[in-house]
């Protein structure tokens, strides 16, 4: 790591810019999870503030940004409906945040350790197709599902695909040019300041996609042929101080004893939990000084994060994707980007609402499909397939279950097909094979597992009569009690077969073998004769 990475405040001329773009980001994203989840509007900003601010500043992850999350809006509007109260559903976010302080100190972070690289880089990948895909429709005018929506089925009967086609038999031609303006502006900015130095560097491109989207919107206007506000970013207003005070509110501690707050604050607990873990493990993936985060200290920030948020009306908050790859792409170095994004949102909404309800929806929609591009190259493609089967398939079959599905049961999927893949490859490094005509060599290296005995024993088995098997177990460090119990049945039964067998143990650890199976090099057959002749019928025998 670099003194200027390990340092927030002498980073700030990349994390400034880059708190920017994820407040433009961020913003529609807070609205829309609190549109889906049947939440006042507000308490998306209040969780997009908790998350950036608090959770920013507990958080040991330098990139990782916080807020309200698409994969909990079904479980946040179940749990709205089924409660007595919104005040009440906060209670749920508050105990959320204490059971999640609880898994940081019983070390539950570890999980997320045991998530396959192909599968973190395939959700990666699958997060920049679903951001092309989704944000496709807005990028024409086509804004009938919520912005930040991740799931495949829509909650307007819709879904991905069918959006899309919907989306361009329902264009609005000044949103489809604004899109487009902002997508082609992105382009020709990231190629004309590669090479460039000094302030130039400074400015974020979704700023000015921001500012000419509005200055194209008003000057439509004029002709009376502007975007409708269903269009825009639509913020709460409010007309004074004290009703901008009334937008917070307290949960209701009467309800501790509801046994249905309880529920809703475990599951809460374990999902946020889980897809806090899947963001972080992605996000330090993408960042360039390779950080590690440490998983239970991010447990303990996201759960002191639910507690405040739950306190002041908001919704729960878990380290989200999509606001944290915008952040790594837009060049942050350190958490400041992260701190200053949710400082912008509670300073915007205080005090410029109006203002902010010019941004076209479209503008945003540009902003993120680049970023999902950038997520999503066709050379990350490339790459995996050059890696081999083991790593490629993993790798889209993640993705593809993340886009037909949603963010966790598609990791979840990924997750097995890689554990499969795991196997797969632990049985060729555990278990060696070869054979020269009726000469056998079994080898065994490593950790030899009870998920090993099903290769041994068929293998062992398939050996033909006459032939000679050296089984070579001094390089294991394990061998399980089972394939040991697989190894002597049969080395006891292998002169049915007039095969010949020789053990050759480790000198430096006993490995579990009986002691009558020294493996000192002695031929099997010979030596074991007589205890394979007590077992032996006399006709065999004979």
């Amino acid at each position: 790591m670099t003194q200027s990475a390990a340092s927030p405040f002498k980073t700030l001329r990349s994390d400034f810019p880059a708190s920017i773009v994820v407040f433009l980001v961020a913003l529609p994203l807070c609205l829309g999870v609190a549109l889906a989840s049947n939440a006042p509007l507000f308490s998306g900003i209040i969780a997009g503030v908790v998350g950036g601010v608090v959770v920013g500043f507990l958080s040991g992850s330098q990139l990782s940004v916080s807020g309200p999350a698409a994969g909990l809006t079904a479980i946040v509007a179940a749990a709205i409906l089924k409660l007595p109260s919104f005040e009440t559903f906060l209670l749920g976010v508050v105990l959320c945040g204490i059971l999640q302080i609880i898994f940081g100190f019983v070390k539950g972070g570890v999980i997320g350790d045991y998530i396959p690289s192909a599968v973190i880089k395939g959700m990666l990948a699958a997060i920049g197709l679903i951001l092309i895909l989704k944000q496709l429709p807005h990028l024409v005018g086509y804004d009938a599902d919520y912005e930040g929506d991740e799931s495949f089925a829509q909650g307007n009967n819709e879904n991905t695909f069918t959006a899309i086609a919907h989306a361009f038999r329902a264009i609005t031609p000044l949103a489809a040019l604004i899109g487009l303006v902002g997508l082609l502006f992105q382009i020709f900015w990231e190629k004309f300041t590669a090479g460039k130095k000094g302030f130039i560097r400074l400015i974020p491109a979704p700023l000015v996609v921001v500012l000419l989207a509005v200055g194209i919107n008003l000057a439509f206007s004029a002709s009376g042929n502007a975007l409708q506000n269903s269009h825009l970013v639509n913020i709460p207003v409010a007309s004074n101080p004290s009703e901008f005070v009334s937008f917070f509110t307290l949960p209701d501690f009467a309800q501790v004893v509801n046994p249905e707050v309880w529920i809703t604050a475990v599951t809460l607990a374990l999902v946020a939990s889980l897809e806090s873990l899947l963001s972080i493990e992605a996000i330090d993936d993408l960042d360039p000084y390779q950080r590690v985060t440490n998983k239970d200290r991010e447990l303990k920030a996201q759960g002191v994060g639910n507690i405040v948020s739950g306190l002041i009306g908001g919704l729960p908050v878990t380290s989200v994707i999509v606001r944290s790859s915008a952040n790594v792409n837009s060049g942050a170095q350190s958490k400041m980007s992260t701190i200053m994004h949710g400082s912008m949102l509670l300073l915007s909404v205080a005090l410029i609402p109006v203002l902010l309800n010019q941004i076209p929806l479209a503008a945003l929609a540009a902003i993120l499909i680049y970023t999902g591009y950038k997520l999503a190259k066709p050379s990350l493609f490339k790459m995996f397939y050059k890696k081999g089967w083991d790593q490629f398939l993993p790798f889209v079959i993640t993705i593809v279950a993340i886009l037909m599905t949603d963010l966790l049961k598609g990791v979840a999927i990924g997750i097995g097909i890689g554990l499969i893949f795991v196997l797969r490859t632990n049985f060729r490094s555990a278990v060696f094979v070869v054979n020269d005509a009726k000469n056998y060599l079994f080898r065994f290296r490593k950790d030899v597992s009870f998920l090993n005995k099903p290769i041994v024993k068929n293998k062992l088995e398939e050996v033909p009569e006459g032939s000679f098997v050296l089984i070579d177990a001094s390089r294991a460090d394990f061998i399980d009690k089972d394939v040991i119990e697989v190894i002597e049945d049969f080395m006891v039964h292998a002169p049915l077969k007039d095969i010949k067998v020789e053990l050759k143990k480790s000198m430096y650890r006993d490995q579990g073998f009986a002691q009558q199976f020294n493996g000192n090099g002695d031929s099997l057959h010979k030596s074991y004769m007589p205890e394979a002749e007590r077992v032996l019928t006399p006709e065999v025998s004979h």
